[in-house]
């Protein structure tokens, strides 16, 4: 009983500790945004901390999803190279190129559908709604 005990005061004092270490904390979610989308889904809370605490577990949700992402991105490029290793020799390429695909496959795994819109364009005027003539204006 006496380890519980000792186990859980630990645990509030790491807790209040790092709470603590919130309010000189700046996040790269600024405070601003991340009370504007807590008090929008109905949330108040006047503790800066609780705020900012929102934006750290954001932060690294974001950072996850990114990473994940970029994976994919490899993958996806390292696939396309030993295709091209076969084809014939060619210049080594070592840029990263992230796709709307890569951030889409890494989503799935957290849960969220992401579907892009299509895109249309079949001339540059393509969704410029242009003025129609009236027989009258000839």
């Amino acid at each position: 009983m006496a380890t519980e005990e000792m186990q859980a005061e630990s645990s509030d004092a790491a807790l209040l500790d790092f709470l603590s270490s919130l309010a000189d904390y700046t996040p790269t979610i600024p405070d601003e945004l991340a009370e504007h989308y807590l008090s929008s889904s109905g949330f108040q809370c006047p503790d800066i901390r609780v705020t900012r605490l929102v934006s750290v577990a954001t932060q690294k949700f974001i950072a996850e999803i990114a990473a994940d992402a970029l994976q994919y991105c490899k993958m996806r490029q390292s696939v396309s190279s030993k295709e091209r290793k076969e084809r014939g020799p060619s210049v080594k390429e070592k840029k990263l190129v992230m796709t709307t695909e890569d951030l889409a496959t890494a989503l799935r795994e957290y849960g969220v559908n992401f579907k892009r819109q299509e895109y249309f364009a079949d001339s540059p005027s393509a969704g410029i709604n242009l003025p129609s003539k009236d027989k009258g204006d000839e």
